[in-house]
């Protein structure tokens, strides 16, 4: 078995940009990524840690070197990306500068120990995970929330002050956005730990409590998804960036039948933050930029969405996204009962929604 590896490479002292090596491996002894990372450096001398914690970034995904090769490649494949779990801070290859990750905790420092920040320390992959990183590096970061709840369950005399020292930051737990989707084999009752944060700092709040149509007052009814209907338009001349739901196999089965291209995109994973919309939209506004643009240059026809809130977001509030992102977005976004109604042909029933959305998807 033959492993395709691009490998990340870059020495602050000597290099200007980072650069990717290629490396085509015969899998001999090797168990496991951190295996693979010392039959490299045999031959290619890498800045790695020797240790199966390891943490790393593998076709976008982070985890830890001790992945075994067998689920390596159920998951990934046989073409590989190995990245540091920090482009903007690697220092040498996959080793970065992680100071910054060490400083966050220090807003919590009147109420721990040494052996909290150890514990802390265990929490680096978190931290670095997280999408809000990329819009903004002063976010106090996921592991100092999951800290947090960690050390108000040990020291509950501290609860009152610790909450008030995370409602003290400016980029604080209302721009967390969720890790699920961003580290491999997550576990979710981390997760849970952040939304306990948020929902004890009076941050969180459920979906339908959240107002997505700033820009508009007008409420569209999309109706029913019918269980069964005769296809009468396919879309195979059509590319479609379909941001999924959680519950999204009745839409996953209508696409199968519309013979479409469904665009591959990374970006389609990130989670909008819809949970704190309210008390924060900036970050929703920013990952809705990320997601539209990223359709728009690869030439999505429409964002397909399952829910009416994902509507709201990208179509209703453009103009603050547009805004963020600094280029006017010509995508339109339909929802898919709209998808299933311009399948079936009844268009005279789907002209009444399109017509209100910000952009007319105009394909009748």
């Amino acid at each position: 078995m033959k492993l395709e590896i691009s490998l990340f490479k870059f020495d602050k002292n000597s290099d200007y940009l980072p650069y990717y090596t290629k490396h085509f491996l015969k899998i001999e002894n090797e168990k496991n990524i951190l295996d693979i990372l010392k039959t490299i450096n045999k031959t290619a001398k890498l800045g790695f840690q020797d240790n199966t914690n390891f943490d790393l970034v593998i076709n976008g995904v982070y985890l830890k070197a001790s992945i075994t090769l067998e689920e390596l490649i159920q998951n990934f494949g046989k073409e590989l990306t190995i990245e540091p779990i920090s482009i903007r801070r690697a220092n040498n290859d996959l080793l970065i500068d992680d100071n910054d990750f060490k400083d966050k905790i220090n807003i919590l420092k009147e109420f721990i120990n040494e052996d909290d920040k150890a514990d802390y320390l265990k929490l680096k992959q978190y931290y670095y995970a997280s999408n809000t990183l990329n819009y903004n590096s002063d976010f106090i970061g996921d592991s100092v929330l999951i800290f947090a709840h960690n050390l108000i369950e040990r020291k509950p005399a501290y609860e009152t002050y610790i909450l008030h020292a995370l409602n003290e930051v400016e980029i604080g737990a209302q721009y967390h956005t969720s890790l699920e989707n961003r580290i491999y084999d997550f576990d979710l009752t981390i997760e849970n730990k952040i939304i306990d944060i948020q929902k004890k700092l009076d941050l969180f709040e459920e979906n339908d409590k959240q107002n997505f149509r700033i820009n508009k007052t007008l409420i569209i009814d999309f109706g029913t998804f019918e269980d069964s209907i005769e296809i009468k338009h396919d879309f195979k001349d059509f590319n479609i960036a379909y941001y999924p739901s959680k519950n999204n196999e009745k839409t996953l089965e209508l696409l199968e039948k519309l013979n479409a291209k469904i665009l591959n995109l990374d970006t389609l994973k990130l989670d909008l933050a819809k949970n704190t919309f309210n008390k924060n939209p900036k970050i929703t506004y920013c990952v809705a930029s990320t997601i539209l643009l990223d359709a728009f240059d690869t030439n999505a026809d429409f964002l397909l969405v399952d829910t009416v809130e994902d509507f709201y977001i990208f179509d209703y509030n453009r103009k603050q996204i547009e805004k963020i992102s600094g280029r006017e977005i010509i995508l339109p976004v339909i929802h898919v009962n709209e998808l299933q109604k311009l399948a079936s042909g009844n268009h005279d029933e789907v002209k009444k929604t399109l017509e209100k959305h910000q952009i007319n998807p105009e394909i009748i």
